[in-house]
């Protein structure tokens, strides 16, 4: 038997086994991974895609982020690059011009009879449950409707749009005394505002998973059942302390914009956690004072006509504490 018909020594460096086919046909695929046509059935051969926003799962439309789960935020690296924008950051919402001290108690109409304040609260839960009703919409549809929940993540302008539109309709609301009380204009604003927020909210919930958003809604509901019973009953007065709430406003404020500078150039997950715990803290405290503002049994109490700015003021302390609890959820899933 001649040489060349025994097999080729493992030692044998004389070339490979098997000639290279002829034709352009890729190499297989690393062990362990699914062949990209596997993926992609109906297609053209070909290697794995090079390209990090060539869609790796049927249906992921071109230029989402690749990864294990397309549209959650990944566990690392810059806040633009499949991470959801940062919450909206907010003014303190303090009023001044439009609340009564329990001195001028009992000199009105208005404050003496319990008739008036009771349907001022029944105007203002009403309108604050719309408020949310609408939210919960938007919020369902950005994180169920696939084709919804792919575009804002990829239209973060629009997102940054919003921010805008809310930002100064809610500083007309809040520092202007004549659209604020002004029938309907009053009411056109306050739908801006809770459009504007809505979307807001819908695209922050939709980069995360289903689990977290339905968690982060359930506890915010058990937060807000909890403070509104606990500021009915109990006879600490919070709206005696203005002076603290004016500065717990503004370093949520400042602080918001800090860590948003921060991370839009380099991610830092205890900074982004610690900001959201403070604002779940922070705005948990402002619904308890808002509360109390808007019962009118406390020294200082909202005006009967200022239902838009009582629902405004408690409608932006629950989406602020949903928004915190989810990301603080939502990084742990």
């Amino acid at each position: 038997m001649s040489r060349s018909d025994h097999p080729p020594a493992y030692d044998d460096s004389r070339g490979p086994l098997y000639n290279p086919q002829g034709g352009n046909y890729p190499a297989p695929p690393a062990y362990g991974f699914p062949a990209y046509n596997d993926l992609h059935p109906g297609q053209p051969a070909a290697p794995y895609p090079t390209n990090p926003n060539t869609p790796l799962y049927p249906g992921q439309p071109v230029g989402t982020p690749a990864g294990p789960y397309p549209g959650q935020p990944h566990p690392s690296g810059p806040v633009g690059a499949g991470y959801p924008p940062m919450p909206p950051i907010i003014p303190p919402t303090i009023p001044s011009d439009m609340m009564s001290s329990d001195e001028e108690y009992g000199l009105s109409d208005s404050w003496d009879s319990l008739k008036v304040r009771h349907a001022f609260i029944r105007k203002v839960y009403l309108i604050l449950a719309s408020q949310l009703l609408v939210t919960t919409g938007i919020v369902a549809v950005f994180t169920f409707v696939e084709p919804v929940r792919f575009f804002v993540q990829r239209n973060q302008a629009v997102y940054w749009a919003s921010y805008g539109v809310y930002f100064i309709t809610h500083m007309v609301l809040v520092c202007c005394k004549g659209p604020r009380r002004k029938f309907p204009c009053n009411l056109i604003l306050l739908l801006i505002v809770t459009l504007a927020l809505s979307y807001m909210t819908g695209t922050i919930s939709s980069f995360y998973d289903t689990k977290a958003v339905f968690l982060a809604l359930g506890i915010t509901a058990v937060v807000c059942i909890t403070v509104t019973v606990f500021c009915f009953q109990t006879k600490v007065d919070f709206t005696k302390c203005r002076g603290l709430f004016c500065v717990l406003g503004i370093v949520i404020f400042v602080t918001g914009i800090i860590t948003t500078i921060v991370l839009s150039f380099k991610y830092i997950y205890w900074l982004h956690m610690l900001y959201a715990a403070l604002s779940a803290i922070v705005f948990t405290m402002f619904l308890a004072y808002h509360t109390q503002l808007l019962i009118g049994n406390r020294k200082y109490s909202i005006s009967p006509e200022e239902y838009v700015f009582g629902a405004l003021a408690i409608y932006t302390d629950i989406i602020q504490i949903f928004l915190a609890l989810l990301q603080i959820i939502g990084s742990s899933k």
